[in-house]
């Protein structure tokens, strides 16, 4: 931060030059905005001395909590001796080699390969690409389609976007590009809970999905099934225990590839290295991205299975793909880093065994509030479901949105960053996160319910 400007001009001057992403500039005022200028563990502080709980650890990525001095140094010990080459025209470097063994080595035992890039979203743009490059190699160019669920996200780039389901980013630039099938989502709460069906019920249902949606466009025009394990930015939504079994079971009779998109489950968040090992998944491309460097540096990349690779590795086969970035040594430098601290501090079994049950129970008695009408959690990230009638679940707040906006902005003003996604809060603080600090963290998400609630009911909301 630079030195003798203060918070207000800052403001403004972010004001006038700074386009934000996913932000209505139109109703963001100047005074409204918030400078982070510090950040240590799971804490963040503003240039107006407000000390605040990460409760987002960024955007999910940062795993290992802020201020890790030991990746500060290996990137610059890195950019002191390679700051940056490219891996195109047979060329490579140190770190990336390191780097593709470590996550070989993570990865399921199929999977030993992965293409770079610099974000979840343009990695998912690889995906789409390489999964029609695979079938068109094997002379099966009319398999194309890609089936994913309404309301995933899978990054914001035109494929990307496409591939995700969500309305609003649909409505702009012409979006989804052809051969993208949506699919229902396993939305218990939002959408099962509507139905006369149990909840075991409707994860059947919602798995069958994609069974009718394969006999509709015939096996012959699909390459894949892309997924996110657990829905992250649409709302935590996690599958009733019957959806992926189903899923499973819809796929390994069929000639479909299977696309885990690990970019927010991926690296601890889960309680498992990868959301597709939580739920005994076994995908053909994984997607991975945020928990790589736990946000250090942007990077991402496409896990490749062996038969994917094999494929491409035909004499005279040539993927006509690639980023300035892939591989870039001082990302390769941050993850290297970030993975060996996730090892060696053992955060996927922490959060297998300890920090997320106890988290998980913290955060699950906040059902009991008036206003909340589901908890949920897994590992480490949950949600909760914002309702104007806890004696009738079925009930929903008109003007969706709005009650979870307000709720938002009071968590904001009690010192903890929670993410509002229409009526429900979400949260996915960093794996490194204290019993001390969950207790803080549970808190402040009380406190902040009672505020909210009180204005919904003086709002006439409920």
């Amino acid at each position: 931060m630079r030195v003798n400007v203060s918070s207000h001009d800052l403001k403004v001057s972010d004001h006038k030059h700074h386009l934000h992403p996913f932000t209505d500039h139109g109703a963001l005022g100047v005074d409204e905005r918030r400078v982070i200028s510090k950040a240590d563990g799971v804490w963040l502080w503003d240039t107006d001395g407000n000390r605040i709980m990460d409760g987002m650890a960024g955007l999910w990525c940062v795993n290992v909590g802020h201020g890790r001095q030991e990746i500060v140094e290996a990137v610059r010990a890195q950019m002191s001796e390679l700051s940056y080459y490219n891996t195109f025209f047979k060329t490579t470097h140190p770190p990336v080699i390191e780097l593709s063994a470590m996550l070989a080595d993570l990865a399921p035992d199929h999977i030993n390969m992965v293409f770079y890039g610099g974000s979840g979203s343009d990695a998912n743009d690889t995906i789409l690409r390489l999964v029609r490059t695979y079938w068109a190699l094997q002379g099966k160019d009319s398999k194309k389609v890609v089936i994913s669920r309404k309301n995933a996200y899978h990054g914001s780039t035109i494929a990307g976007a496409s591939l995700g389901g969500m309305g609003a980013m649909h409505s702009q630039g012409g979006l989804p590009i052809p051969d993208i099938h949506h699919i229902d989502q396993p939305y218990w709460f939002g959408e099962g809970m509507m139905t006369d069906m149990s909840e075991d019920e409707f994860g059947l249902w919602a798995a069958r999905e994609l069974e009718r949606a394969i006999e509709e466009i015939g096996e012959e025009n699909i390459a894949a099934f892309i997924a996110e394990p657990i829905q992250g930015a649409g709302g935590v939504i996690i599958p009733p225990a019957t959806y992926w079994p189903e899923v499973k079971r819809i796929l390994e009779s069929r000639d479909i590839l299977f696309v885990s998109d690990e970019v927010i489950c991926g690296f601890g968040r889960t309680g498992e290295w990868f959301g597709s090992g939580y739920y005994d998944m076994k995908p053909d491309l994984m997607a991975i991205a945020k928990g790589l460097t736990s946000g250090y540096l942007p990077m991402g990349g496409v896990l490749v299975s062996d038969e994917i690779a094999e494929v491409l590795h035909r004499e005279n086969v040539e993927f006509y793909h690639g980023y300035t970035y892939s591989g870039h040594p001082a990302c390769c430098a941050a993850a290297i880093a970030n993975l060996t601290i996730i090892k060696r501090e053992g955060l996927v079994e922490r959060v297998r065994d300890h920090i997320g049950p106890y988290f998980q129970k913290r955060w699950t008695a906040l059902a009991d509030h008036p206003m909340v009408g589901e908890a949920r959690m897994v590992g480490m990230f949950g949600a909760l479901e914002l309702v104007p009638d806890e004696n009738d679940l079925k009930k929903r707040f008109d003007n969706v949105g709005k009650v979870g906006t307000i709720t938002r902005d009071h968590s904001f003003s009690n010192g903890l960053v929670m993410r509002a996604v229409r009526d429900s809060l979400i949260i996915s603080p960093p794996l490194t996160i204290t019993e001390e600090e969950v207790d803080v963290l549970i808190a402040s998400a009380r406190k902040t319910l009672d505020a909210a609630w009180d204005d919904v009911r003086k709002q006439g909301l409920a």
